[in-house]
């Protein structure tokens, strides 16, 4: 059991992910504004900006928000400049870390990120120390509580989906970046709301972490997740669920 999934599985059965509503605000509108940016602001041209729009529309963000966040990223209005930038480290017992941020600040954030790693048992590495671990693709978790397996495994791969797995009480759907949004749409169009969908940086190989190590290390997803800059986090670790449902208890 990789563990990845049921970590985005029980943080959202808990709303722990939306827990910092303003928080959620924040990040969404630096994605949009950086989003807008690179592909334009029109979220039918912008694959980029039409998913992070949707997110924002999720945490009930107010359309003038949204529309000020577009704006500022097309330059009709003033507003911060945010780089895209991935850091990479260990976590406690050897777990590998990719940390996606939007910053303004890169000095202030790789000092604040390498911090929040020495103080928790993990540190900062050097670049594609750990990203050759990982592999980008499309992933999209779905309850198998809300989807027939023969339905939903072929609408997404007659989407484009390359794999279905199974993950318990979920099921995951792995694809290639490229055909990440035809396989969501398709599964929206089922009536499925999805419990993670992203593209994301999947681990080749997992560490096995137990006991303090493995509480160590949840502590730490939490505050790299928390953190104002940060995006996404991505780990290769592979935990007991016990051990999770007890971090988040």
């Amino acid at each position: 059991m990789s563990g990845h999934s049921k970590w985005h599985s029980i943080k959202h059965k808990k709303g722990a992910a939306d827990a910092k509503r303003g928080k959620a605000f924040t990040r969404i509108i630096k994605e949009m504004t950086v989003a807008a940016r690179l592909g334009g602001g029109d979220p039918d041209a912008n694959p980029r900006l039409r998913t992070v729009v949707d997110q924002a529309k999720a945490v009930n963000m107010p359309a003038e928000n949204i529309k000020r966040a577009i704006r500022r990223g097309t330059g009709e209005e003033p507003g911060m400049s945010y780089d895209e930038v991935m850091y990479e480290g260990y976590g406690p017992g050897g777990a590998a870390l990719l940390i996606d941020t939007l910053t303004d600040n890169r000095n202030r954030t790789v000092g604040e990120l390498r911090h929040l790693l020495l103080k928790h048992g993990g540190n900062l590495g050097e670049a594609n120390s750990v990203a050759w671990m990982f592999d980008k693709k499309g992933y999209v978790v779905i309850e198998k509580s809300q989807a027939d397996e023969e339905t939903l495994m072929a609408a997404a791969l007659e989407a484009g989906a390359d794999d279905m797995r199974d993950d318990d009480d979920n099921w995951e759907i792995i694809c290639v970046p490229e055909t990440f949004e035809r396989v969501h749409e398709a599964i929206k169009a089922l009536g499925i709301e999805p419990i993670t969908a992203e593209v994301s940086m999947l681990p080749q190989n997992y560490v096995k972490l137990e006991g303090r190590t493995a509480q160590q290390m949840l502590k730490l997803m939490e505050l790299l997740e928390e953190h104002d800059d940060t995006r996404q986090v991505w780990s290769n670790f592979d935990i007991e669920e016990k051990e999770i449902e007890a971090s988040l208890a």
